[in-house]
């Protein structure tokens, strides 16, 4: 069985105040291309299909094109999405049994209630059969009323909340499994601190949505989203494909991309015997990226790229000058940056915060007064915020 895996298209992100609306709908008609040359039979998306919980009426449309694009490019291909962290549960299910029916499988909401599992869908192949366990974006709270609370009434990790779930299926490991997730996984002897992470991602307050990557080990592949920069979460086989676009200028540089899966008959419990993996690169026409040097040499090579520059010069430079004559070479511009600390920084939106972190701007304002139940209350209000937006 061929698979396609892609996550975190976050349409509607703005970079820097850019909208971004015309890079993504060419960078997933690029996908539909790249994709009718491989003919997979099912299309995943791990979550994020939206950047905001209500999106625009324009980003909706984007997604809207790209899901008719790819129905008429490939009709026999199943579609696969499942909520992440930045869209709305409720919107994503939306005609879901509908849906169904036309081989689109949307998941919104992870399982609530006792009758309720994980969603499973069965399909076949010359091989026998495979199945896909679909989980969106879970929070401990959103199951706490089918896996319990922990001996002092309080939701249970994202940790134990992942593996209690995977607990509650009947999972035959003699078939084929796949398993598509939106969340943080941690490989195994592996620190957060290992993990790097993009500034266009939303982290929690001491990295509590942290879930171990040997809940993966039953599956035969994982299909992850959430985090941004493509990464293997211990193995070849449990992937996070990243974003299709860079969406920070932390991602600057970064080979972007989609994942193509085939998997053949299981004939043992190596992996390797039976899947194999390959990066479909996907490069947009407008790429991120960081330029240094002094103005005038930069000013030699104008693009239509989305640059963040810094600027070396040792010279006292007129602000406005330097703005416009950067704006014309740069049209797309995103900030510009002077390296002599001497100097302001000339940001084109706004001065930026160093210390971005909310966690640590509180604590530096509050100083030695918070005791430690009160800096644990500032991570709860934080996480809890952060998991609304």
């Amino acid at each position: 069985m061929k698979i396609i895996h892609i996550s975190d298209l976050h349409i509607g992100l703005k970079l820097i105040n850019r909208d971004l609306l015309e890079d993504q709908r060419e960078i997933l008609a690029q996908f539909i291309e790249k994709a009718k040359e491989k003919q997979p039979d099912v299309v995943v998306i791990a979550g994020d299909i939206y950047d905001k919980a209500i999106p625009s009426a324009e980003a909706v449309s984007v997604f809207d094109e790209f899901v008719e694009k790819i129905i008429k490019a490939l009709p026999a291909t199943k579609l696969m999405f499942i909520s992440g962290n930045h869209d709305s549960a409720q919107r994503i299910d939306c005609f879901r049994n509908v849906l169904q029916r036309q081989n689109i499988y949307m998941i919104g909401n992870p399982p609530k209630f006792e009758n309720e599992h994980i969603a499973k869908v069965v399909l076949e192949d010359e091989f026998g059969k495979v199945n896909f366990y679909l989980l969106p974006f879970v929070k401990p709270s959103m199951v706490k009323e089918i896996i319990g609370k922990d001996e002092n009434d309080r939701n249970f990790s994202y940790d134990e909340t992942i593996k209690r779930l995977l607990e509650r299926e009947n999972i035959d490991q003699n078939q084929r499994n796949i398993f598509v997730s939106h969340q943080f996984y941690l490989p195994v002897g592996k620190s957060t601190e290992d993990v790097e992470r993009m500034d266009s991602e939303i982290c929690s307050v001491g990295n509590i949505d942290e879930v171990s990557a040997k809940y993966l080990e039953i599956f035969d592949y994982a299909a992850l989203g959430h985090i941004h920069k493509p990464m293997k979460v211990g193995s070849e086989f449990f992937r996070y494909c990243g974003t299709p676009f860079p969406y920070s200028v932390s991602e600057a540089g970064q080979e972007k991309g989609a994942i193509f899966v085939d998997i053949k008959d299981k004939k043992s419990d190596n992996r390797n015997d039976y899947i194999t993996t390959e990066v479909i690169p996907l490069e947009s026409k407008r790429k991120v990226r960081k330029i240094k040097g002094e103005l005038l040499e930069i000013l030699k090579y104008p693009s239509e790229d989305y640059v963040s520059i810094t600027l070396t010069d040792e010279d006292i430079l007129n602000l406005t000058d330097v703005q416009d004559r950067l704006k014309t070479a740069f049209p797309n511009l995103l900030e510009i940056i002077r390296e002599n600390i001497r100097h302001a920084n000339y940001n084109i939106q706004q001065k930026k915060i160093k210390k971005d972190n909310p966690y640590e701007l509180c604590l530096e304002f509050l100083g030695d007064k918070a005791d430690e139940k009160e800096k644990e209350i500032i991570q709860e209000i934080i996480n809890s915020i952060q998991g609304e937006i």
